[in-house]
């Protein structure tokens, strides 16, 4: 693009003079934004976490006041706070975060696990944290192992580490079952086996790729 000084006009056709006055053009530059600019999406997450946590407190605060003004329970108050906290992580790390997707997957299963025990506790531990929504969360990234893989067919055996942790997790809880901790173990055994089973087809149908995987993370 060339502009004219006496004409004062502007050409977007490749030429050097001017085609009313025949004057020699002078060149102008544009710097176009040749990418986006992902740092816009970015800053409306952020505002929009921002938003949510003054919401939460907000509402937080206000269930407090109702509480101490009325007959509601403190329990009420505590759950809706864990509820309202875990919104708030979910926004900032599984969003926001720049983790993969199975960090994500494991990282908030984890902290889900851990407020439903907080939850069980406040309400007089009645064990059904322990029992079920634990091996329920192995059995949630056993699941979201199986996905990824198959998404990620060309590097699936980049996953056998976290695997082998799940047969780890499922292990523990069968353990808690022998010493009484877990009083209803059906489902963690279910979750130990199926995190064996994942296991095992892993390294049986992966064959020497998943052999290489092991003893690259073992140094054997």
């Amino acid at each position: 693009m060339s502009k004219c000084r006496q004409c004062k006009i502007e050409i977007l056709d490749e030429t050097e003079r001017c085609p009313l006055c025949n004057t020699v053009l002078e060149p102008t530059i544009e710097v176009e934004n040749m990418y986006p600019d992902i740092r816009v999406r970015s800053r409306k997450l952020v505002m929009l976490s921002r938003i949510y946590l003054f919401l939460a407190v907000a509402a937080e605060l206000i269930l407090v006041d109702v509480y101490m003004l009325s007959d509601v329970q403190a329990l009420a108050v505590i759950i809706s706070g864990l509820v309202l906290l875990f919104g708030y992580i979910v926004i900032r790390y599984a969003i926001l975060g720049t983790s993969g997707y199975i960090a994500k997957t494991v990282v908030l299963t984890i902290i889900a696990v851990i407020m439903f025990v907080a939850i069980d506790f406040s309400v007089g531990y009645n064990g059904w944290s322990v029992n079920y929504v634990f091996p329920s969360g192995i059995l949630l990234i056993d699941a979201a192992v199986v996905v990824l893989m198959i998404v990620n067919r060309k590097n699936w055996q980049s996953y056998l580490m976290l695997q082998i942790f799940m047969v780890l997790c499922g292990a523990a809880a069968v353990i808690l079952s022998s010493v009484g901790i877990i009083t209803h173990p059906m489902l963690s055994i279910v979750a130990l086996n199926a995190s064996i089973i994942l296991l095992l087809g892993t390294v049986i149908i992966g064959g020497r790729r998943a052999r290489v995987e092991l003893r690259r993370r073992f140094h054997i």
